[in-house]
């Protein structure tokens, strides 16, 4: 809390640029104290940001009446009416009963309980405004739920060489026969290809999400890493390999 004030004060100390009034410098050391307080945390937010609206009328800066003016704005008190209705909505559940009702009336299908989520925000989004209050406290749970009772889990997207193989081997090998592909040449392409793809996305392969998990690699990272290994496999494999197996007779 030290450091914050701090910052404040030597932003204080120092005289304005020309032109600049003492009442709208003194403003802004307030004001960077302020954020870089809320940057730090030493206190809640909210604590930080009472601090923040005292200090301005306590060494001057506004007037009481400037300093809470704020909170005579009608239309921030309208957006917290609308976070305490949608705390209502949360606590009773009726924002889960209103999405029950949806699906049990759409979610005969998979695109019809899809359609009965969508419904779900677009019906609860008056009462509560906040994107990820409806998202992360009714939908998603709700997404999670229905997910689960049919069987889907995250860690078991095809996170594994095994399932990837024995679910798209055969189905890919099929369909390469059927167009003309010699068949030697599409099973050993297909069996070369279950071994380079564990490392293009961080659901590749079972270590991939172990891996990326640890947080030491970005996402973004990871897929433009994934990306240009793509294309070095691409280049190697079906380029120089593809000439080898040509002087070999494979195809």
């Amino acid at each position: 809390m030290l450091g914050v004030c701090a910052v404040g004060a030597i932003i204080w100390l120092i005289p304005p640029p020309g032109g600049v009034e003492p009442r709208a410098w003194h403003l802004l050391a307030i004001f960077v104290a302020t954020i870089v307080g809320i940057i730090a945390k030493p206190l809640p937010m909210g604590a930080i940001a009472l601090l923040g609206i005292a200090m301005t009328a306590l060494s001057g800066t506004l007037t009481i009446n400037q300093a809470l003016s704020g909170f005579g704005n009608s239309t921030i008190w309208l957006i917290v009416v609308a976070f305490f209705i949608s705390r209502g909505f949360i606590k009773t559940g009726l924002g889960s009963r209103i999405a029950y009702l949806f699906m049990a009336a759409l979610g005969k299908k998979t695109l019809g309980l899809g359609y009965g989520l969508i419904a779900t925000d677009l019906v609860l989004a008056p009462a509560i405004p906040s994107n990820t209050a409806r998202a992360g406290g009714m939908v998603f749970p709700l997404v999670r739920a229905s997910a689960q009772a049919f069987g889907s889990e995250p860690d078991e997207l095809f996170a594994s060489q095994t399932a990837h193989v024995s679910s798209m081997y055969e189905a890919f090998l099929s369909v390469a026969v059927a167009v003309g592909t010699p068949p030697l040449l599409a099973a050993l392409v297909l069996g070369f290809a279950g071994n380079l793809f564990s490392s293009l996305t961080h659901y590749g392969s079972g270590p991939a999400p172990v891996l990326f998990g640890s947080g030491y690699v970005e996402l973004s990272t990871w897929w433009k890493l994934g990306f240009l290994a793509s294309l070095i496999n691409i280049l190697i494999w079906l380029i120089a390999g593809g000439l080898w197996w040509k002087l070999l007779g494979l195809w």
